[in-house]
């Protein structure tokens, strides 16, 4: 099959690693009504990666990068309200959510980077919204600083696209090839965990809001991508990874006047105010911050009727200076064209 071609994932790419369909288990029938969007499939050499495109199609686009362990359901507060004037792409990364889940993968930040690549040239997309959450933050920034010519403005929720030593012990002992990959793909225990300490907020998810985050990794061969994500944090100087979010760090700078709403759970013992909130102001002193003192790291999932005025309010202010911002830099790389011409 062609890579970039889109087709439904019952055609000839399918096998036993195929992505998961919500109606095939108890959890997906379950958390369905909670996900009512339309999805599509792009296959990037063989391998199906979902993806949920809703909104106007020449609408200005916004693209949702997820994390791990989670997928596309993270966003799905957000994508009803702002799908009505964007056209919101929200896809799940290969091995995660409704994507296939192949054992043989290279499951890796530039693979991921590479993929992402090949679903924003597939579609066209211009005049980017990066929405970012988690390991999103390193790949949609991946992708950002690679064509800065393609996005225009960031929202940023608890995440990083730069190195900070700052790694709990819980996630070195998930590492591990032994005992970490039983506890992550044998008994879930990530995504498991996630769900109830994740979030900051009193009350517990709704059972169809866990079973929405749980659906797509329900045995050992699912949860791939959730093992191999963890095993893919940079934590030596020696990590292939580490070279890969070193250079993306060298080119944010090439964004440091965009514009960029950052929203923050504060009750996160991953990605800490201290921190990760720090380093992204140290990079970007004139974003727009929103500490959420109650909110933990699934951010959104805490707090969406808070943030959804924030994100809306932001996107219409920030909507003609980004669009002079553009302008601007063609004219000026106009001017640099003519000068050495």
């Amino acid at each position: 099959m062609v890579a970039g071609s889109e087709t439904h994932p019952e055609g000839p790419a399918a096998n036993q690693q195929a992505g998961t369909t919500l109606a095939s288990s108890r959890r997906g029938r379950l958390c369905k009504p909670l996900y009512p969007f339309t999805s599509h499939w792009l296959d990037i050499d063989g391998v199906q990666m979902h993806y949920l495109d809703e909104g106007p199609r020449d609408a200005p686009p916004i693209v949702m990068c997820h994390g791990n362990p989670t997928w596309s359901f993270y966003y799905r507060t957000l994508i009803p309200a702002l799908s009505r004037s964007y056209r919101v792409i929200v896809p799940d990364h290969v091995g995660c959510g409704l994507s296939d889940k192949p054992q043989a993968y290279t499951y890796t930040l530039e693979q991921h980077i590479r993929n992402l690549e090949t679903l924003i040239a597939h579609l066209g997309l211009r005049h980017i919204v990066m929405m970012l959450h988690d390991w999103g933050g390193a790949i949609g920034m991946g992708y950002a600083t690679r064509h800065p010519e393609t996005v225009e403005r960031f929202v940023i929720f608890n995440t990083s696209a730069f190195f900070l030593p700052a790694i709990p012990g819980v996630l070195k002992l998930a590492r591990s090839a032994g005992f970490g990959e039983v506890l992550l793909r044998g008994f879930n225990a990530f995504a498991g965990f996630a769900i109830w300490r994740w979030v900051g907020r009193w009350q517990p998810m709704s059972r169809a809001a866990r079973a929405g985050y749980l659906a797509p990794y329900d045995n050992w061969q699912n949860r791939i991508a959730i093992y191999r994500f963890v095993q893919d944090i940079p934590v030596t100087a020696d990590h292939p990874t580490r070279a890969t979010i070193d250079a993306i760090d060298a080119k944010l700078s090439l964004f440091r006047d965009h514009p960029m709403l950052i929203v923050w759970g504060a009750k996160d013992f991953v990605f800490t105010v201290k921190g990760f909130l720090s380093g992204w102001h140290n990079r970007f002193p004139t974003a727009e911050i929103h500490i959420l003192r109650d909110a933990g790291h699934y951010v959104v999932e805490d707090a969406h009727e808070r943030i959804l005025p924030l994100v809306t309010e932001f996107l219409g202010r920030t909507e003609l200076s980004a669009v002079s911002f553009q302008q601007s830099a063609i004219s000026g790389q106009r001017s640099a064209n003519s000068s050495t011409e």
